[in-house]
């Protein structure tokens, strides 16, 4: 009787072929995309859960437990918290690979946002321009291409020609017209073989990276900047107790002028070329901001192909 009673307390999600037990974490971790709290998102996960004990649904099919999922939120949260969670369901049915492109200066909070935000996703590729950089430096001596050796802000440092305008600008420029030939690459790879990715990095700069397959895939670019330098300058601090001195702090503040620098220049690139520029005050708000930025700019393509879905959420609003 009690193995009985067990087996009818396991929940299983299911479709024609396939059964996978219930998961309030993986449930919770999906409602963080629609910008509640964790501890919201588990709440209402608790919720769902005993509202499937509750009305003896132990086995349930994957579009039957999102539709519980939109009516409880719709219930305990709100019908914003709702209809975002229906747009993110869209995203589910997009029939090209997805691509974010996460740039910015040094320091701005690109890798947490970039972690963050392909964790709510679903993605589980995540590339970072430093690590290509490290790549291509194994590969294109510095005696070949010495820019390529040195940290962004001191690329200059290592162009032993004249310079026109500024010899920072003119260093970094130099540094990321190489990088941007890896991530290119890299994203015509990703797009070849269906895979959505996030890459993160200093050299995601507007203008530099254009792949040839971009028709093909949805390339989601945005910019991170902190307009407030006290608040720029406690991210290297921060940086420093968390890589235990591996990436010191007074390396970084003896740069700081010319990391902020690089950060104007992006943004103008970004301005010039009409990509969304995030002020970050806030990493929640600002990964907030930026699911924002793809629901808006995939929701475009997805309702010509997936017109019964969005119809049905169009009777929501």
């Amino acid at each position: 009787m009690i193995k009985d009673n067990e087996n009818r307390s396991q929940i299983v999600i299911s479709d024609d072929r396939h059964g996978l037990p219930f998961s309030k974490g993986l449930i919770a971790s999906s409602l963080t995309a629609t910008g509640l709290s964790p501890s919201r998102s588990h709440k209402v996960a608790r919720i769902i859960e005993q509202h499937l004990i509750e009305t003896g649904r132990f086995s349930i099919g994957v579009e039957t437990l999102r539709q519980v999922v939109y009516e409880q939120l719709l219930s305990h949260e709100g019908k914003g918290y709702a209809d975002t969670y229906r747009r993110w369901q869209t995203l589910l049915h997009i029939d090209r690979p997805m691509i974010i492109l996460i740039g910015g200066t040094t320091g701005v909070g690109k890798s947490t946002i970039a972690t963050t935000l392909a964790h709510r996703l679903g993605i589980t590729h995540i590339v970072a321009t430093d690590a290509l950089r490290e790549v291509m430096r194994t590969v294109l001596s510095e005696e070949l291409i010495p820019a390529l050796h040195e940290s962004t802000f001191l690329a200059y440092k290592a162009i032993n020609r004249p310079i026109e305008g500024d010899p920072l600008v003119a260093g970094f420029r130099e540094q990321t017209k190489v990088v941007a030939v890896g991530v290119r690459a890299v994203v015509d790879r990703a797009i070849k073989e269906g895979l959505n990715m996030v890459i993160e990095g200093v050299h995601v700069v507007p203008g530099f990276i254009r792949s040839r397959l971009s028709e093909n895939a949805v390339i989601i670019p945005l910019i991170i900047t902190v307009d407030n330098e006290e608040l720029h300058r406690s991210h290297f601090y921060v940086r420093d107790a968390q890589t235990e001195g591996s990436r010191p702090y007074e390396r970084y503040r003896d740069n700081f002028e010319s990391i902020r620098r690089i950060g104007d220049y992006i943004v103008d690139l970004a301005h010039e070329y009409d990509i969304p520029v995030l002020v970050s005050h806030s990493l929640d708000k600002t990964i907030i901001a930026a699911q924002e930025v793809v629901l808006n700019r995939v929701l475009g393509p997805v309702e010509e192909g997936v017109k019964g879905l969005l119809d049905e959420a169009k009777k929501e609003d």
